[in-house]
């Protein structure tokens, strides 16, 4: 297996989870906090998406997908269109209301770009410096497989949370 094949079906297997989290729920369920500092559904998915797509457009040197393809103005948020969640408040946490399609639209065209930039890498091409802010410089392979981890992460997260919703109707 080629290093491209895994890292697309590590990338395929967030995208499934995000759907399981997010589809079918409200607005309203999507926004629940299981206490008033907690993270919601909606704020998970759009954080984790935010991520993403920050990391890879600064990895190859493209625009994000947020600004390129008009997400930002769709979700209407009160951040700046830099801002990908690290270090939210509660308040700003509470912000992140969107519905299903919106969420998923804009996750699935994440994922999409994703796909494309993964799908054609070679072995050697994950040895590439992508950010020398860091001592030792971080090199493209360690840089995906923490989207892989932190990806993971929130949509386990973002699927606890799904789990109390239900519970509650």
């Amino acid at each position: 297996m080629k290093s491209s094949e895994l890292l697309l079906d590590a990338f395929g297997r967030i995208q499934e989870a995000v759907h399981e989290a997010v589809e079918g729920l409200s607005v309203e369920e999507l926004t629940v906090r299981v206490d008033p500092e907690a993270n919601s559904i909606a704020w998970l998915v759009w954080h984790l998406t935010r991520v993403t797509d920050d990391h890879f457009a600064d990895a190859f040197d493209t625009e994000q997908v947020w600004t390129a393809e008009g997400w930002s103005g769709r979700f209407e948020l009160p951040f700046a269109d830099g801002d990908i969640g690290f270090g939210h408040e509660k308040e700003q946490v509470a912000a992140v209301r969107a519905d299903a399609e919106l969420l998923l639209g804009y996750h699935d065209a994440v994922h999409a770009r994703a796909l494309d930039h993964v799908g054609g890498l070679t072995a050697a091409d994950l040895d590439r410096v992508v950010d020398t802010r860091w001592t030792p410089h971080v090199t493209l392979g360690p840089r995906l497989i923490s989207l892989v981890a932190e990806g993971n992460q929130h949509a386990g997260q973002a699927a606890f949370v799904r789990g109390i919703v239900e519970r509650r109707r």
